[in-house]
């Protein structure tokens, strides 16, 4: 039985990606997690009664919580979802970026390459454990912003332009590194922006529920012309399964969805759903560095693993609009009062 650990696995996507394994496979499921604002275990309450589900708290910062992590259930896949991942944060506090994001990714990937090397001491030692693999969770924000054609693929130069996508950029750096240095077999996937159930309210899409929810003022960066490929959440996580099976390690893959809308669309299309009125709409002075548009070739991982999106992003976000009003108390106890200072502070 293969033996998986999850890092961040408390966060939107890390949750998600537990619970699709959890359902897909017959893997043991090990949470990593160190519970930042934005790591949250009612989101795995259903896991919890699983047999094959653990959780463990614990920092990628730290080497002895690793090390005894990694030796302690003879782990054998990391998919590294552990970060801080929100641009915002990221322009009012870098260092907590560059710590976790760069750092902690480097610390981990240590770790994993002296636990599965066959001889860790040698630096020439290019042989690991049978069937061993470290998937990088990364964003296509290192590609930086396109212009109104085209789309990223995996040789697009890296350009990033917040201190959040420069911190994943570093990361997938270092990644290569392992990679070219060690023969570490690991593999880097770059998604678009994920949507879904369990994303925490900082996030667009449940803000502007949450938001519309309480007749609070929906902020909109700039003219919201800002366009997203957006890319449901299942799809994501039965992309990276497929990236486990079938992705060749050296490699990165981008993923994302067939949909590309503005941000200022999103906000109209779920006030529809909601029935809330427009009169919510409240443009503010744009983000600092502010990616114009993101689009996502996947060719490479279609053709190397046969994967490609399912759900539309129409009927992905009827079901997350219907999830978040489904669970409205989860919504307003995941958005406290912290969260509400931080939006006054942030966007007035």
């Amino acid at each position: 039985m293969r033996h998986i650990l999850v890092t961040g696995g408390a966060g939107f996507i890390g949750s998600n990606f537990i619970r699709y394994m959890l359902e897909h496979s017959s893997c043991e499921i090990i949470n990593f997690d160190a519970l930042t604002y934005a790591g949250n275990l009612k989101s795995l309450k259903d896991a919890e009664r699983n047999s094959r589900y653990t959780f463990v708290k614990g920092d990628i910062r730290s080497k002895e919580q690793v090390s005894e992590t990694l030796r302690k259930f003879g782990v054998d896949i990391v998919v590294n979802f552990a970060a801080e991942t929100h641009v915002d944060r990221s322009i009012l506090s870098p260092d907590a970026f560059v710590s976790t994001n760069v750092l902690g990714t480097q610390n981990l990937l240590e770790c994993c390459r002296v636990y599965w090397s066959l001889s860790p001491e040698d630096k020439h030692c290019r042989d690991y454990k049978p069937d061993v693999r470290f998937l990088q969770i990364s964003t296509d924000e290192v590609y930086g912003s396109l212009g109104n054609d085209g789309k990223f693929h995996e040789d697009s130069p890296i350009a990033p332009n917040s201190p959040y996508a420069a911190s994943k950029a570093s990361a997938d750096l270092f990644v290569r590194a392992y990679w070219e240095t060690f023969g570490f077999p690991a593999v880097i996937t770059r998604c678009s922006n994920n949507f879904g159930p369990y994303q925490f309210p900082e996030k667009l899409i449940p803000l502007i529920i949450y938001n519309g929810l309480h007749d609070i003022k929906i902020p909109i960066y700039g003219d919201g012309q800002q366009v997203r490929n957006w890319l449901y959440v299942e799809d994501h996580c039965s992309a990276l399964c497929s990236v486990l099976k079938s992705g060749k390690s050296g490699e990165v893959y981008n993923i994302g969805g067939d949909t590309e809308e503005s941000n200022l669309q999103v906000v109209r299309t779920i006030l529809r759903l909601t029935g809330r009125s427009e009169n919510l709409i409240q443009f503010v002075a744009d983000r600092p560095g502010h990616d114009r548009r993101y689009a996502m070739d996947y060719t490479k991982l279609h053709q190397h693993t046969g994967w490609k999106p399912h759900c539309s992003f129409e009927e992905g976000l009827e079901r997350t609009v219907q999830w978040y009003l489904a669970n409205e108390t989860w919504l307003n106890d995941t958005a406290d009062r912290d969260f509400q200072t931080y939006c006054k502070t942030m966007y007035t």
